[in-house]
């Protein structure tokens, strides 16, 4: 059986709340999972639970107060949670792809440069690169109208598709999805649901977050139920 592509052991979280007097906000312990290549799972669990806390662990995002996140990586296996700030960003370039719930780009670039911008890093032809993220931006059904546009100038859900061609457009192994379907309509919700199948029949090994039932019950391989990891209360 093929190793996982990701496992998180001990995995917590504990925020200091500085301008409060150094308050300790724990809001995870010793989570424990694995991702695996060609599945979708997905964190279940009510708001404020950790969900997007876990997730931005697994991508750097935040630093993990505990705990091993360990990720194969170039050929041998690397923890992510001790890695040096280089390290991250490598892992980031080439390993553990990322869909926010905002799409945060520099202003004034066209939508079909910030799509295309992922290959481009990556060693991919400016030509080849473009002509990707017009398929992408096709499928999410977004006019080439608007191609040439920021997306400062976009609607919520324009926004959004426009992010989610950015982060599906490479073949990151592991992809995490922090809910890629908010700002979407039906048709369009679709349409990400089966690039997810897409992604897992490409071997990809995915994690998300979504409050759309339909489309957690439409992706979903595995539910983990992050409220087996809330820290424990102290006594009164």
């Amino acid at each position: 059986m093929q190793s996982p592509a990701l496992i998180a052991t001990g995995l917590g979280k504990t925020f200091t709340m500085h301008l409060r007097g150094g308050i300790e906000l724990p809001v995870v312990a010793n989570a424990r999972f694995s991702l695996h290549s060609g599945t979708c799972a997905v964190l279940g669990g009510p708001s404020g639970a950790g969900k997007s806390s876990i997730l931005k662990m697994l991508y750097g995002n935040y630093g993990a107060s505990a705990g091993k996140i360990v990720v194969h990586h170039r050929g041998r296996e690397v923890d992510l949670a001790s890695a040096d700030p280089r390290t991250v960003l490598e892992l980031r370039r080439e390993t553990i792809g990322y869909v926010s719930q905002f799409l945060r780009v520099v202003p004034r670039i066209g939508a079909l440069d910030i799509v295309a911008e992922p290959l481009v890093e990556r060693g991919t032809d400016h030509v080849e690169a473009k002509r990707r993220a017009g398929e992408l931006l096709s499928r999410l059904n977004l006019p080439e109208r608007l191609w040439v546009l920021p997306p400062a100038t976009f609607s919520g859900g324009e926004q959004q598709r426009v992010n989610i061609a950015r982060g599906f457009i490479t073949d990151h192994p592991i992809l995490l999805l922090d809910e890629p379907t908010a700002s979407l309509d039906a048709a369009n919700r679709n349409v990400v649901v089966e690039m997810i199948a897409g992604k897992k029949r490409a071997g990809v090994a995915l994690l998300g977050i979504f409050h759309d039932t339909e489309v957690r019950n439409a992706v979903a391989d595995v539910i983990i139920d992050v409220t087996g990891f809330a820290p424990a209360k102290k006594a009164a």
